[in-house]
C-alpha cells in the first residue's frame, strides 16, 4: 500500500466541472489565498471514504500525499492522520525524540498549566503531531487547516506543553497562524479557554489576514457556546481592539440585542 494507490483512487473519482467550481471557491487566481492550487473536484464524503479505505497507510507514505499538488490528495492524507489519531495512533517507530520540532521550532516552557509529556507516552500521536508541524506549509487552505488541526495537533497538546502554538502564531504566515488558532478547539471542547484567549490577544495586537480574524472569531464563538460569561468578559476587555470580522464571528450565536450592543460599541 503506497501513496500512489491512494492518489490513483482519488484520480479515478475526478469530476472536472466540480473541480472548476472548487478552484473558484478556494480562490486559486494569482494574488489570492489559494493561488496555484489544483483540484480534482471530489466531495468531502468521498475524501473521507478514501481515507478510511487506507487507514493503514504508513506515515512516510501519507506524508507524500500531504505534499501532493492536488488539494484532495493533501486533504485525504490529513484525514488519514486524523483517523489514525482517533483510532489510537500508530506504532511505526522512527519517532523524533523530544516532542514537536520543525524548522527551528521546538516547544519549550509550559503554557496554561500544561505539563510536559514525553513523546514516548503516546508515540503514535506524538509522531503525527510532529509530522504535521513539519509539513505545515502544505496545509495551505482553510478547509485543510480546519479539518486537521484540532485533532492532529490540538488533541496531542491537551496533555503536553503548548508553547509550539505561540511560536506558530508568531510566524508571518496565514495558514500557520490559523493552524495555531484552530488547534485550540480541542481545548475548548474540554472546557479550557485560556490558550484561546491568549492567542486571540496575540493576533488582535497586529493586523492579520481576514481568514485569521475569522478563525479568532470562530474560536471565541465556540467558547461562548460553552461559557457565555467568559466570552463577554473577553469582549468587554478587548472590544476596541477586536477586528470587526473577528467580532461578527464571535457574537454570531448571541441573542440579537447583545449582537447590536457589541456592534454599536
Amino acid at each position: 500500500m503506497t501513496h500512489l494507490d491512494v492518489k490513483n483512487t482519488l484520480l479515478a473519482l475526478e469530476q472536472p466541472e466540480r473541480a472548476s467550481f472548487a478552484a473558484q471557491f478556494f480562490q486559486v487566481k494569482p494574488g489570492h489565498y489559494g493561488e496555484g492550487d489544483q483540484f480534482l473536484g471530489l466531495s468531502m464524503p468521498q475524501q473521507h471514504a478514501v481515507a478510511k479505505q487506507f487507514l493503514r497507510l504508513s506515515p512516510d507514505e501519507t506524508e507524500q500525499l500531504v505534499r501532493d499538488p492536488y488539494h484532495e490528495c493533501r486533504m485525504t492524507g490529513l484525514l488519514i492522520w486524523v483517523y489514525q489519531v482517533r483510532s489510537g495512533g500508530i506504532r511505526s517507530g522512527g519517532i523524533r525524540s523530544g516532542g514537536i520540532r520543525s524548522g527551528g521550532i521546538r516547544s519549550g516552557g509550559t503554557r496554561s498549566g500544561g505539563t510536559r509529556m514525553s513523546s514516548q507516552a503516546n508515540p503514535g500521536r506524538a509522531e503525527l503531531a510532529d509530522r504535521y508541524v513539519a509539513n505545515r506549509r502544505y496545509v495551505n487552505n482553510w478547509d485543510l487547516v480546519d479539518s486537521s488541526s484540532p485533532a492532529i495537533l490540538g488533541e496531542y497538546l491537551l496533555h503536553t506543553d503548548r508553547s509550539i502554538l505561540y511560536e506558530l502564531a508568531e510566524e508571518n504566515h496565514l495558514w500557520t497562524q490559523r493552524i495555531a488558532m484552530v488547534a485550540t478547539l480541542a481545548f475548548i471542547r474540554k472546557g479550557q479557554f485560556s490558550d484561546t484567549f491568549a492567542l486571540a490577544e496575540q493576533f488582535i495586537q497586529h493586523k492579520q489576514h481576514d481568514l485569521v480574524d475569522k478563525a479568532v472569531g470562530w474560536m471565541l464563538r465556540e467558547v461562548g457556546k460553552r461559557n457565555p460569561d467568559a466570552l463577554e468578559e473577553f469582549l468587554h476587555d478587548h472590544i476596541r481592539q477586536l477586528p470587526r470580522t473577528a467580532l461578527r464571528n464571535a457574537i454570531y450565536s448571541l441573542d440579537p440585542a447583545k449582537k447590536r450592543h457589541y456592534l454599536e460599541l
